[in-house]
């Protein structure tokens, strides 16, 4: 296994760059290791996170906007304030229905996002 090591102990959000992720959607890589990852998510109204699964647990907090979220067979839309866990390999997606912030966190860390 590689190892992926944070340069910086904090990551503020005016110094940590934006990187385009698909259309309409951007993320900012925050603190990670081997082990963990926090990534921030920034949707425009209308984008859509294609469905997908990874071997990686996921848990994520919805910092603003509103979102239709696709787990397995469950679907449900999902607002500010509100989380979802997505187990590994399950298939899961979104909708931004209203323009919002999606907080992520992965174990094991993604390499594919580095």
């Amino acid at each position: 296994m590689s190892t992926l090591l944070q340069k910086n102990i904090f990551q503020l959000n005016e110094e940590t760059l934006w990187t385009a992720a698909a259309p309409g959607i951007n993320r900012q890589l925050f603190g990670y290791d081997d082990q963990i990852m926090l990534v921030k998510v920034k949707f425009d109204k209308d984008a859509v996170g294609a469905l997908h699964e990874h071997f990686h647990s996921q848990v994520s907090y919805v910092e603003s906007g509103v979102f239709e979220l696709t787990i397995g067979d469950n679907k449900k839309i999902l607002k500010t304030g509100d989380g979802y866990y997505v187990p590994p390999h399950v298939i899961h997606g979104c909708k931004c229905l209203e323009e919002g912030i999606l907080i992520d966190v992965f174990s094991p860390s993604r390499e594919d996002f580095k």
